[in-house]
This record gives C-alpha cells, structure tokens and sequence, in this order.
C-alpha cells in the first residue's frame, strides 16, 4: 500500500510541476535560454517591414513588448505589431520557459526570424494553450501568414 502511495504521489508531482511555466516576476535584466547582449536590438517594427519586402535576416536581436505567454508552460510568446497584428515566437529547442509576468514586458529575443504560414491545425492549438474558448477556436478556418522567432534568448529590459 506504501509503495503504491509513493508511486501515485511522485507522478502527481511531476505531472503539476512539468505543466506550469516558470515562475518568477521577468524583471528587467533576467535572462531566459542563452546570455543576450541587448546592444543593437532592433525593433519588431523595423524587421516586419523588411520581411515584407522579401530581405529575410537570419540570425538578429529583436526588441519587443510581449503581448501574450503560453499558460500551459511558458514555451511561446506573442509579440505586439504595430498593425495590430502578432509575432509567434518559439523557444529553440523547447529548452526554455518565460514565466507569465513577462506578459505586458518588453524584451529583446536574439534568434532565427522568417515570414512562415502558419496551419490551421498549429493556430487551433496555440488557442488551446491560451485557454480560448471552443467557439474561438472553432472560428478559425485559414491558415495564417506571420512573423515566426526562433528563439535562442530572451532578455527583459522593461
């Protein structure tokens, strides 16, 4: 009996403790994944208008205000646009979680930027993570082109 109470504790354990993001208060200056240097970041703004006219950089720091953070575990963010429109940011690797007080923050990302479409299927499960309701998800039916990150680091700057 002892043995199937310490076995059924240690799986609760893990189950709680692998789906929740990190915690912490992403104040300025905390580090996520690898060391950032935040000098020559460039604005999101900025970069959103050169992937529209086809330059694509590969590898550059981004400078942000970050608009959303996966609730399940921290693994994606969403980045403001001026447009109103959204930036995906991943975490490379899967190998790091920003915690959800960096919502409202903004950070500078280095990492791997392109100009992806997005499928329905991915959009209806990033709704999911973000706790949507069933009609919003329901409400998506096209697939979405936008800024995707590839995130190596995240630094918070404000």
């Amino acid at each position: 009996m002892k043995k199937i109470a310490l076995s059924l504790s240690v799986m609760l354990f893990c189950i709680f403790t692998q789906a929740q993001p990190p915690e912490g208060n992403a104040a300025p200056g905390d580090t996520y994944g690898a060391k950032v240097n935040t000098k020559g970041a460039v604005p999101l703004a900025d970069l959103a208008t050169k992937l529209e006219s086809g330059s694509t950089p590969a590898d550059t720091k981004i400078k942000a205000k970050i608009l959303e953070v996966c609730p399940n575990k921290g693994c994606w963010l969403k980045l403001e646009l001026p447009d109103g429109q959204q930036a995906m940011v991943k975490m490379k690797d899967y190998g790091f979680f920003v915690p959800l007080a960096a919502k409202g923050k903004t950070v500078v990302i280095d990492g791997a930027v392109s100009l992806k479409t997005t499928p329905v299927s991915e959009l209806k499960h990033y709704a999911e993570d973000a706790k949507k309701s069933k009609a919003e998800i329901d409400a998506i039916t096209e697939p979405k082109k936008e800024i995707s990150i590839l995130a190596n680091g995240i630094v918070v700057v404000k």
